[in-house]
C-alpha cells in the first residue's frame, strides 16, 4: 500500500510539474523540450531529487512516447505524399544526410567512442526536429510561404530515412553479425515497400476496416493496433519506433484525422514523459566535461543545416530570402536526436550527456535562427550594384546617331517631350513593334 501511495504521489507531481512547465514554455514562446529535459536531469540520478517508486512506470511511459510521436509522425503524411517527396526531393535529402551526420560520426570517432557510436552520433546530429519546427513556422506565420513546402519535404525525406536508419542502428547496438544486420535492414526496408505498396492501392480498405463512428472504439483500435505492430516489430529487431510509424502511413483520410486529434493528447504525455526519462537517466554531472564539444558540435550544425535550407530551397526555385529562411528553420533538434541517443547509451554512456547539451542548445537556438538567419544574412551581404537597364533597340539607334525615325525620337525625347517616334514597319534593323 505504501508502495501505490508513493508512486501516486510521484506521478501526480511529474504530471502537473510537466503540466506547469508546458504553460511557462508556452508563455515565454519556445519548445518545452528543454524544461522537460532539464526536470528529468533535477530530480534523476544524481539529480536534486532522486524519484524511485515511479522510475518502472516512466520508463513504460517513456516507450509508449516514442510510439505515438511516430505514429502521429506517419498520420501527417500520405503513402502517395511520402513518394512524391521521394522522387522530388532526394538530391536534396542526400545533401542533408552528407552535412548534417558527418559532423556526427567524426566527432565520435575524434573522441574514441568507436564506430558504433559514430553511426549512432550521425543520426543525433542528422535529423531535425519535426515538431519544433512544425510550431515555429506556426508562430511565425509562415505556413503559407513559398519555401515551407522545401521545409517540410527535406522533414519529410528525414522521417522515411528513419525506418531504414533505426533498423539498422539497432542491429548494430544489438552485435548482430554483417549477416544478422542485413537481414533486418531487408526486413525493414521490405516492410517499408510491402505498406507504402498496399498503402497506395488498398488505403482506404485498410482505413474502412479500421474506423468507427464512436471515438472511444477509434481510439482503441488505432492505438492497440500500433502497439502490437510495435511490438512485432521489436521483436524482429526492426525498431518498434518504425512499426508506429508505418502503421501512420497506412492510415489515411478521415480515419487518419480522427485518430490524430484522439491521439494528439495522449502523444503530447507521453512525449513529455519520455523526455524527463532520459534526462532521468542522464547524471547532471557528466554533462559538463562533453559541454564544449557538444557547443562545437550544435554550431558545427547548425551552419550544416542552413546550408542545406539554402541548397533546397534553391533547387525549388525559392529566392534568396526565402532560401535563408529555409537554413534557419532546419537547424532546432529535439525528439529525434532523443530516440537514437536513448538506444545508444547502453553502448557508448558517454552518448546520452552529450545529446542532452546538444539537444538543449540546439532547441533554444533553433527557433531563433528560424527568426534571424535571414535579416542578419541580408545585413552582412554585400549589396549588388543596380542593374544598368537594357539596351532597348530606340537607345541603340541614338547610340550610334541614326537619322531618320530613331533621330526624330532622340530629338523628341531630348526637347522633354517625352513622346516616342513611331518606328517605320519594315525599317532595317528594327523588330516590329507589339504593343
Amino acid at each position: 500500500m505504501h508502495d501505490t501511495t508513493a508512486l501516486l504521489i510521484e506521478l501526480g507531481a511529474v504530471i502537473l510539474g510537466l503540466g506547469l512547465l508546458g504553460r511557462l514554455a508556452g508563455r515565454v514562446g519556445f519548445s518545452p523540450i528543454p524544461l522537460y529535459l532539464l526536470a528529468g536531469l533535477a530530480f534523476g540520478h544524481g539529480g536534486l531529487l532522486p524519484m524511485a517508486a515511479s522510475e518502472e512506470f516512466i520508463a513504460t511511459g517513456a516507450e509508449i512516447g516514442v510510439i505515438l510521436l511516430l505514429l502521429l509522425l506517419g498520420l501527417e503524411y500520405s503513402a502517395s505524399e511520402l513518394v512524391t517527396n521521394l522522387k522530388t526531393q532526394y538530391p536534396s535529402g542526400i545533401v542533408d544526410f552528407v552535412l548534417n551526420a558527418t559532423p556526427g560520426a567524426v566527432a565520435a570517432l575524434v573522441l574514441g567512442w568507436g564506430p558504433v557510436a559514430a553511426v549512432a552520433l550521425a543520426g543525433v546530429t542528422w535529423i531535425s526536429s519535426s515538431g519544433v519546427i512544425a510550431k515555429v513556422l506556426g508562430d511565425l506565420g509562415r505556413l503559407g510561404n513559398r519555401e515551407t513546402p522545401v521545409v517540410l519535404g527535406v522533414l519529410v525525406i528525414e522521417d522515411l530515412a528513419m525506418a531504414v536508419y533505426l533498423p539498422l542502428l539497432t542491429a548494430l547496438l544489438a552485435g548482430l553479425s554483417l549477416a544478422g544486420g542485413s537481414l533486418t535492414l531487408l526486413i525493414s526496408l521490405g516492410s517499408v515497400g510491402v505498406v507504402l505498396y498496399v498503402a497506395l492501392r488498398h488505403g482506404r480498405l485498410i482505413s474502412r476496416a479500421v474506423s468507427s463512428d464512436n471515438p472511444e472504439m477509434l481510439l482503441l483500435v488505432v492505438l492497440g493496433l500500433t502497439v502490437l505492430v510495435a511490438g512485432v516489430a521489436q521483436e524482429l529487431q526492426v525498431s518498434a519506433a518504425v512499426g508506429a510509424f508505418l502503421v501512420g502511413i497506412a492510415l489515411s483520410g478521415e480515419v487518419a484525422e480522427g485518430a490524430h486529434n484522439l491521439l494528439a493528447p495522449l502523444r503530447d504525455l507521453f512525449a513529455a514523459v519520455f523526455f524527463v526519462f532520459f534526462g532521468l537517466n542522464t547524471d547532471p554531472a557528466a554533462i559538463p566535461p562533453v559541454l564544449v564539444p557538444a557547443l562545437i558540435l550544435a554550431v558545427v550544425t547548425a551552419l550544416t543545416k542552413i546550408a542545406t535550407g539554402w541548397y533546397a530551397a534553391r533547387r525549388a526555385g525559392v529566392k534568396t530570402a526565402g532560401r535563408w529562411r529555409t537554413g534557419g528553420t532546419l537547424v532546432a533538434r529535439g525528439e529525434f536526436s532523443i530516440v537514437i541517443a536513448g538506444l545508444a547509451v547502453g553502448v557508448e554512456p558517454r552518448i546520452g550527456p552529450l545529446a542532452t547539451a546538444y539537444v538543449l542548445i540546439l532547441v533554444i537556438l533553433g527557433p531563433l535562427a528560424a527568426r534571424w538567419t535571414e535579416p542578419l544574412a541580408r545585413r552582412f551581404t554585400p549589396k549588388q550594384p543596380p542593374k544598368a537597364p537594357p539596351v532597348t533597340e530606340k537607345s541603340a539607334a541614338e547610340e550610334s546617331g541614326a537619322e531618320g525615325a530613331g533621330a526624330e525620337g532622340a530629338g523628341a525625347e531630348e526637347s522633354g517631350t517625352g513622346t516616342e517616334a513611331p518606328v517605320m514597319p519594315g525599317a532595317p534593323g528594327t523588330a516590329p513593334s507589339h504593343g
